[in-house]
């Protein structure tokens, strides 16, 4: 067995000596490395006989080489020598770098690889061209002031552009952006656009519903639930309730206990009964969305400043719940110009009380009209009786036509002098 291995070893040092210009490229990189250090480690190495070891801290100091198939079969067969234990330290030559699988740089090219497809470099120089057509995936933006950065990236955001919904609007609010960014459309939004198909919200409410209130995707489907179980439990339709969702978008936000003390206050505070009280809740669903304050600040300029008593302010909700919400300066703008110029009274305001409701500048210009042509006469008692409610619902030309019995025209001049 030794004088086999003695004779392998001796091929081996034939070969490498025939590799002149091999043996020149290690010799030139061992002297690079620092004298001193380069004895230490290989007497050391040497006299343990651990090649292997010698090897790997070899190769960490030297550039990566690329090496013919011979010289891998070489360190094999110095492998097997070792764990032979055959002492053949004297037929050894010096130690080489251990064999890196990286690829060969161009110019040491082994010759099986000179017919194998050329393979490009990292470090290798492209021109113009090929680096204009690389492809780079897109990716969403770190931050932006528009969510319409997000949209072609965004599952969620694409389908809510596709229902209607008004990006813009959403924006605009602080958090709604990163809120809808972090919704899955499958998980999050599907589930409650499908709730609301089931009450009865139209497809074409949808849009409308989410740009007002885009929190309903965060509500959950049991909450959501359970408050149109409380409104079909206080006699409200199924049709009604979907009416109220798709015209006061913020409805179902509002716990059942929110709805009941809103219910029970519209009820008390105007002494309705249940039905008249489920009969303007329904009209204006936002009743149960607002702030009180606007509707006990309208009550009391109802009843101290204008002077109606409690049925009469009973009537006038009843017939235009928007009363409860509108402006308080606009409400007395329009009741003085009724009451101090037209000379109209409280009973008859009561019996048309959509002239509450109207615009100040239309009633105002309609019954300077009248006035000037002597026909502004609004007591039912009298000849050529106007009613307050056609006065400011007719068209202009209707108007004109059948109550000032003018043309258009001379309305339109009579507007220029005001």
């Amino acid at each position: 067995m030794s004088s086999a291995c003695a004779q392998l070893c001796l091929r081996c040092r034939g070969f490498l000596s025939s590799m002149n210009s091999s043996r020149l490229y290690y010799v030139q990189i061992q002297h690079s490395v620092r004298k001193d250090k380069s004895t230490k480690i290989g007497e050391g190495l040497l006299s343990r006989g651990n090649h292997t070891a010698a090897q790997t801290r070899l190769s960490w100091k030297r550039p990566t080489s690329c090496y013919f198939g011979i010289t891998a079969k070489y360190l094999t067969t110095e492998t097997e020598e070792s764990k032979l234990g055959t002492d053949i330290a004297e037929y050894k030559p010096a130690l080489l770098p251990t064999v890196d699988v990286s690829p060969c740089p161009p110019n040491l090219i082994p010759p099986e690889d000179l017919d194998a497809n050329d393979h490009c470099s990292a470090l290798e120089e492209i021109s113009d061209e090929e680096a204009a057509a690389i492809s780079i995936p897109p990716s969403i933006p770190p931050s932006s002031v528009s969510l319409r950065d997000y949209v072609d990236k965004s599952e969620t955001l694409t389908k809510l552009v596709q229902l209607g919904v008004s990006l813009w609007k959403l924006e605009q609010r602080p958090n709604v952006g990163s809120m809808l960014l972090r919704l899955d459309f499958n998980r999050d939004v599907a589930p409650r656009l499908l709730f609301l198909k089931e009450i009865g919200v139209e497809d074409s409410r949808l849009g409308y519903i989410i740009s007002h209130n885009p929190f309903i995707l965060s509500e959950s489907l049991e909450n959501l639930q359970a408050r149109v179980n409380y409104l079909k439990s206080r006699k409200f339709s199924s049709e009604t309730v979907a009416s109220m969702v798709s015209r006061a978008p913020y409805l179902l936000n509002f716990s059942v206990k929110r709805l009941d003390n809103r219910l029970g206050f519209y009820q008390q505070q105007l002494k309705l009964s249940a039905s008249n009280t489920r009969n303007i809740v329904a009209r204006l669903p936002r009743l149960l969305c607002g702030s009180l304050e606007p509707v006990k600040e309208n009550l009391k300029v109802c009843k101290i400043e204008l002077g109606f008593k409690e049925n009469e302010i009973q009537h006038i909700v009843i017939a235009v719940p928007k009363v409860l919400t509108t402006n308080k300066k606009k409400l007395t703008q329009i009741f003085d110009f009724l009451h101090n110029t037209m000379k109209v009274p409280h009973h008859l305001i009561t019996k048309f009380p959509q002239v509450l409701n109207t615009k100040f500048l239309r009633l105002k210009e309609r019954h300077l009209f009248l006035q000037y042509l002597g026909k502004a006469q609004y007591e039912p008692n009298l000849p050529s009786y106007i009613s307050l409610d056609r006065l400011v619902s007719l068209p202009d030309e209707v108007f004109c036509t059948e109550l000032a019995l003018a043309t258009l025209e001379d309305f339109y001049l009579f507007q220029k002098t005001l």
